[in-house]
């Protein structure tokens, strides 16, 4: 199911900042997909708030996407109950060519135009290899890795929320590295800060994916890394 979004996000005038050869903007949502449903690996659409383009010589050659998290309990469990509505998830990152410094280009002059204050969450796939290496260049903060799951799916694998029926077999889902960003002036960010409920670690710097082995009474035991 295509989540909803709000049609007057995109109906502002837009926002756009340069940064060298290229222009960063506000785009629709209609826009983002042809990157996030041709390139980007997921193949589906996440809920859009916020959505951002990459140009160069007036084309379009990127897109971030940022929207509402998946999990309720993830908007109360960054910094409270009380700041739950400030908290939204970079659901999306796709670049044609993902040439040198285009992605940190790309999400740094989108987190200057996003209203504010804001918590951004993001995560980093250890299935697909994925580190976060982005979000360590624009100075994300790291709070860690989720634990993996099983959850119900189709049969082509893809998540439940994603289909109604045909829920016919449980699948793994990959740890993740959490990355949080937060956006606003000087007091807010301290005071957002201060009721951050997960501690800041240092960034993970070795590639590969965690293993983990899932056992008879699906409890998880982590295995090393390769």
């Amino acid at each position: 199911m295509v989540s909803v979004y709000n049609l007057d996000l995109f109906t502002k005038e837009k926002q756009n900042i340069k940064v060298n050869k290229y222009n960063i903007q506000r785009i629709s949502y209609e826009e983002t997909k042809p990157f996030i449903l041709n390139i980007h690996y997921a193949k589906r659409m996440p809920s859009i708030s916020y959505a951002y383009g990459l140009f160069e010589n007036n084309n379009l050659i990127g897109i971030v996407s940022y929207g509402s998290p998946v999990s309720p309990s993830l908007c109360k469990g960054v910094a409270g109950e009380e700041n739950k509505k400030i908290v939204i998830e970079l659901n999306r990152l796709v670049l044609k060519e993902n040439k040198k410094n285009q992605a940190s280009i790309l999400i740094g002059a989108s987190l200057k135009l996003l209203p504010k204050p804001k918590i951004i969450v993001s995560y980093a796939d250890t299935k697909q290899n994925h580190l976060g290496i982005v979000y360590q260049a624009t100075n994300f903060m790291f709070t860690g890795t989720s634990k993996p799951r099983t959850d119900m799916a189709s049969k082509d694998g893809k998540h439940s929320r994603h289909h109604l029926g045909d829920k016919t077999k449980r699948v793994f889902r990959s740890p993740k590295h959490r990355y949080i960003y937060i956006i606003g002036d000087k007091r807010q960010k301290k005071k957002l800060l201060n009721n951050l409920k997960y501690k800041i670690k240092n960034y993970p710097k070795k590639h590969g994916e965690i293993k983990w082995r899932i056992n008879y009474k699906k409890k998880y035991k982590k295995i090393g890394w390769h």
